[in-house]
């Protein structure tokens, strides 16, 4: 008897055609809200990782001229631009007749008929120079924002492409030649339909829809090697396009991927054997030549390797082929820093400075532009050792220099503070590296 079930009678509210309004306007304001937050951050979200970008090359398509070579060994030459619509030009059947027909799974149930490519090993050139415009810079700039310095792109022309009307492809299987990216120049034939359809590997996919070989610039899409591609069906007329493999290079081993542009020459590498033999087991180090302009206190001196030139980079590269691991060390006076360590005083100007009757090495005397007295040579010293540095006959590196050095010593310079001026530590650049 002591528990009480209660219900509760709900209070009716009178209808009021003004409160049904402002829930309806209230309902659609919270949609509408909440569908601009959703684009937004689908448009953040395709801004922050471009997969695919477009142009197009501004030259006249009546300036362009394709050359290739059937199987009986005669040259045709094909002018643009094309109408098949209106004209076939005599070459281009000898073209379609010398190409082979794609073999993509699914293809028959895709389009009407089979693309077609020209095949890989009869030669084949164009008048136009995709170096000569600034589209890699552009891939470069949209695709590739993040490429280390001293990393370049390059192109090979892969293959050349022909969909008739009512062709289309699947996506293709994915190259396996390393490329980073595709590059699709659609040349100045007329057709309507087959666009281009590019989806990345998260399933977001762009279509671009060709002008289809109208009066104007050609037209160019590049997108990243891991996506897929398609063409839809052609309605009309004739897509002809040509493809290119960019791959990704640098002028020194240290790239992400390591394929140089440069190769030490057999001379080099000749002089380079015997001095590698009779340093067996030993710890070994070259002066690098030139200098890089950089502050050895704010910069690692691994961070040069991207930047290294010309001796430099051939010495670097070949004790690389040699399968060694060579690193780069900041060096002055005689002491040598770590690889991890940058010429950082900043923690020894405000530390007290304990006075030492050791007379400080003459190599560091003759780097010292602030005074030759001896007690502004040991206050050097102490933040030299300070900031990590030891001595150079303490770390077992042999320095291989010769009497006379045509190239000279590279400088780079570490502004400090000495009896209340300001000066500069010359440094130099240390090559390190191990025989076993």
């Amino acid at each position: 008897m002591s528990d009480f079930e209660v219900e509760h009678i709900p209070t009716k509210v009178p209808f009021s055609p003004s409160s049904k309004q402002r829930r309806r306007r209230q309902s659609s304001d919270y949609d509408s809200e909440t569908t601009f937050r959703a684009s937004v951050a689908n448009l953040i979200a395709t801004k922050a990782r471009p997969f695919s970008i477009s142009g197009r090359i501004p030259v006249d398509p009546s300036a362009l001229i394709l050359f290739f070579r059937t199987k009986s060994g005669i040259t045709h030459s094909l002018d643009f631009p094309i109408d098949v619509d209106y004209d076939m030009p005599p070459s281009l059947d000898m073209l379609i007749g010398a190409c082979r027909p794609h073999s993509v799974s699914g293809l028959e149930d895709f389009s009407e008929h089979e693309s077609l490519f020209y095949p890989p090993h009869l030669p084949l050139t164009t008048t136009l120079e995709i170096a000569n415009h600034p589209i890699l810079e552009a891939v470069r700039n949209t695709l590739f924002p993040t490429l280390p310095t001293g990393h370049y792109l390059t192109t090979i022309r892969d293959k050349l492409q022909i969909w008739l009307k009512g062709s289309g492809m699947r996506a293709p299987l994915k190259p396996t030649d390393m490329r980073v990216a595709t590059i699709l120049v659609t040349l100045p034939c007329r057709f309507r339909g087959g666009d281009l359809v590019v989806r990345s590997p998260d399933g977001n996919e762009e279509k671009y829809h060709a002008r289809g070989g109208k009066t104007g610039d050609m037209e160019w899409t590049a997108f990243m090697a891991d996506c897929d591609h398609e063409i839809d069906p052609v309605a009309r007329g004739c897509r002809v396009t040509i493809s290119y493999a960019v791959h990704l290079r640098s002028f020194g081993p240290a790239a992400v991927q390591p394929d140089p542009l440069i190769t030490p020459s057999d001379r080099f590498l000749d002089l380079l054997s015997p001095v590698l033999n009779m340093s067996r087991g030993r710890k070994v180090a070259f002066h690098l030549t030139s200098e890089y302009g950089v502050n050895p206190g704010e910069a690692l001196a691994e961070s040069l390797v991207p930047h290294l030139k010309g001796g430099d980079s051939v010495l670097y590269h070949a004790l690389k082929l040699y399968k060694l691991e060579p690193e780069l060390h900041w060096s002055a006076g005689g002491y040598v820093w770590p690889v991890d360590h940058t010429v950082d005083f900043t923690e020894s100007d405000d530390a007290p400075v304990i006075a030492s009757a050791r007379s400080p090495p003459s190599s560091l005397r003759g780097l010292c532009s602030a005074s030759e007295a001896g007690d502004s040579a040991e206050d050097l010293r102490t933040k030299v050792e300070r900031s990590g540095a030891v001595r150079l006959a303490e770390t077992g590196i042999s320095l291989l220099s010769a009497a006379t050095s045509p190239g000279g010593i590279g400088k780079e310079r570490v502004p400090f503070v000495q009896n209340g001026e300001l000066e500069k530590l010359v440094v130099n650049v240390l090559l390190v590296v191990f025989v076993p």
